[in-house]
């Protein structure tokens, strides 16, 4: 299995080029390298709907960072 180079890595600090989130500046969390994705800390966020479970009893809407084209981020220094 060879591994699929990047130009980023988990824990850069990246700034959207381009898109809706265009300028916003972040923190990388997680490389998605076979989807070409990034996930970039306050930068997409997505609501997301929650059944009520044991550990969260009330369930409801919760805000998780979505992800984003790693063409779409550029490393910041």
């Amino acid at each position: 299995m060879s591994r699929i180079k990047t130009h980023v890595k988990k824990g850069d600090q990246v700034e959207v080029i381009t898109g809706n989130h265009k300028g916003k500046r972040g923190t990388v969390l997680l490389v998605k390298a076979a989807k070409g994705q990034v996930i970039v800390e306050g930068v997409r966020q997505i609501t997301k709907a929650t059944k009520a479970t044991e550990a969260n009893p009330n369930g409801g809407l919760n805000q998780i960072d979505g992800p984003i084209h790693i063409s779409n981020v550029k490393k910041l220094g």
